[in-house]
């Protein structure tokens, strides 16, 4: 009876994820950096991780958008400064609600901006949409440092935020100041890739499930998906929509981590910069994929970091290698990886066949 179940949830996990190469990547991502911690990696290793899976969800939120519908963003720092400051405005400005609490509201807000944004820019295609995606963030900044400091905090951001776990949780459970800290880094790690895996799961079911099918159908022919009797309009809002509330929640996820201190400002969460981050990490990881922008974020963010040491030459280093990334896999890395995958899959079941045809000769 016990070997039956096994047996029977084996051959589901290996059709399921073994067999099909994105996600057994996805899966042996996951069982790395679940692990990962077993080696006791410095607070300084585990602070760039959680760096770079908050950016995961926000890269890949991008990729829903624009490797889906084809609606280009070059502003989509505007939902995750809009998560960030919507957290924060909740949890420390007005009403103090606790971090459960201002999480799911900020999302909330973030899908309604969302919407906002994709109804006033549903005519718009192609350089259009980009710049006026471009320039939202850059009008959110004026008003946020035009507003009282006593909202927004002005060009200082505002301050002071409560943070996942805060380290005197684990200190009146028995552990010295350093361990403690320690701790509270480990915890935020473990939130984030639990939190990085479950939202990139349920995008990718967005993404391959009939929604993504018509969304990419958008992409390929817009006018032919119309002829069809697709309404058009409806789908693309609901992919800004989706887009703007996983990116609303990254936001919120770096307001009250060990990255931010606590603190959200304009140069921290609407800058350029910001905006193109989750572009580099989607195109170098391969677009319209979904599991792509993960690996893209992992291999910016950590080269980025580890990259610093040089001093001024940091920059221009960085993005010589990530252009000879892009040139060397000019359709992503991760999807370099899942053909390649596939190819191994097809010789096995090249060589399985000439066995079977042995045997019966």
């Amino acid at each position: 009876m016990v070997t039956t179940i096994i047996r029977r949830a084996y051959s589901r996990f290996a059709t399921s994820v073994l067999d099909i190469p994105p996600r057994l990547l996805a899966f042996l991502f996951l069982l790395l950096f679940l692990f990962l911690p077993i080696t006791r990696p410095s607070s300084r290793i585990l602070l760039i991780l959680i760096s770079t899976q908050i950016m995961a969800i926000f890269a890949v939120s991008w990729d829903l958008l624009v490797g889906r519908s084809g609606q280009f963003s070059l502003g989509h720092s505007l939902f995750f400064g809009v998560g960030a400051y919507a957290s924060a405005l909740l949890s420390k400005q007005f009403f103090e609600l606790p971090l459960w609490a201002t999480i799911p509201l900020s999302m909330i807000i973030c899908a309604l901006v969302a919407l906002f944004v994709g109804i006033l820019c549903r005519r718009m295609r192609g350089s259009y949409l980009a710049l006026v995606t471009l320039a939202l963030p850059l009008i959110l900044t004026v008003a946020f440092i035009s507003l009282p400091a006593t909202i927004a905090g002005g060009e200082n951001g505002i301050s002071g935020l409560p943070l996942f776990f805060p380290r005197e949780f684990f200190i009146e459970r028995g552990f010295n100041w350093k361990e403690a800290l320690y701790q509270q880094y480990l915890a935020q790690y473990y939130l984030t890739l639990l939190v990085m895996f479950v939202s990139c799961y349920i995008l990718y079911r967005i993404a391959y499930s009939k929604t993504g099918i018509i969304l990419v159908s958008i992409l390929d022919d817009e006018v032919a998906s119309k002829a069809s009797g697709i309404n058009t309009t409806k789908y693309k809002l609901m992919a800004f929509v989706i887009s703007g509330l996983f990116a609303g929640l990254a936001g919120s996820l770096y307001a009250h981590s060990k990255i931010s201190e606590g603190t959200v400002g304009p140069a921290g969460t609407l800058a350029l910069t910001v905006s193109f981050m989750p572009v580099m990490m989607t195109v170098l990881g391969g677009i319209g994929t979904i599991y792509g922008p993960i690996l893209g974020a992992y291999i910016i963010t950590i080269l980025g970091e580890y990259l610093r040491v040089i001093g001024e030459w940091r920059l221009l280093i960085y993005i010589t290698i990530v252009i000879l990334f892009i040139v060397k896999w000019p359709t992503g890395i991760a999807r370099y990886a899942t053909e390649k995958f596939e190819d191994l899959q097809e010789e096995r079941e090249l060589e399985e066949r000439e066995k079977k045809k042995k045997e019966k000769k």
